[in-house]
């Protein structure tokens, strides 16, 4: 039986494939850092300290990794926190999933995402994704959404929550190439990103067309 890891299971994202898998029968473990309040019978957790997990951790034998880690500017409080969470920590389990005997990986990025943009945000995911595919995984799969929305992960701010309500009203101005910045529900988004464990050999981006298709 494939065994799928999943980093960021308490998230918005990582959440809805952690319940999809499980529904799936799929044998899944959730990285997490604190106890997963009503985690489903057939998923196992493993509980870490990121920090000390960077210098002496190891993950159990694996073959997917679906990496959903990520935090806010505002919740990091500036750059460096922010990089920490963002590039520090998906890279450095993207590492030990591989290690560990992964072949593919499947991950979550940005609408955006360019390691040469001078925004701060899109180069840190852009640097994530250049890095990742550097690791050598037999496939990659790089997921580019715009403005997440849906129920679940932590708890939203009055702002996100206004945001959430008036993001359809949004996507209706987005057309042409700017359709791929559209709002996508998570849950929608999580099942496109479980479809990969089928994906083939190399690297592969999907944007907001790709996550709607059938």
């Amino acid at each position: 039986m494939t065994t799928s890891i999943i980093a960021g299971s308490s998230g918005l994202v990582g959440n809805n494939i952690l319940n999809q898998l499980c529904e799936k029968n799929h044998k899944v473990i959730a990285i997490t850092r604190k106890p997963i309040s009503s985690l489903p019978p057939n998923a196992s957790e493993l509980i870490i300290d990121f920090e000390s997990f960077l210098i002496e951790g190891s993950l159990p034998a694996c073959d997917h990794v679906f990496l959903c880690l990520g935090t806010t500017m505002k919740i990091a409080g500036n750059k460096n926190n922010f990089r920490r969470v963002d590039f520090d920590y998906s890279i450095d389990i993207a590492k030990k999933a591989f290690e560990s005997g992964a072949k593919k990986l499947t991950l979550i990025s940005s609408g955006g995402a360019d390691s040469s943009s001078k925004n701060f945000y899109l180069r840190v995911k852009g640097e994530l994704e250049d890095s990742i595919i550097d690791i050598g995984f037999e496939s990659v799969n790089i997921f580019r959404p715009g403005f997440l929305t849906g129920s679940g992960g932590r708890k939203r701010a009055t702002s996100e929550k206004i945001f959430m309500k008036l993001a359809k009203f949004l996507d209706l101005v987005l057309i042409g190439s700017t359709s791929k910045y559209r709002s996508i529900n998570a849950k929608v988004l999580a099942k496109k990103m479980v479809s990969t464990l089928k994906s083939k050999p190399g690297v592969h981006y999907y944007y907001y067309e790709d996550f709607i298709k059938p």
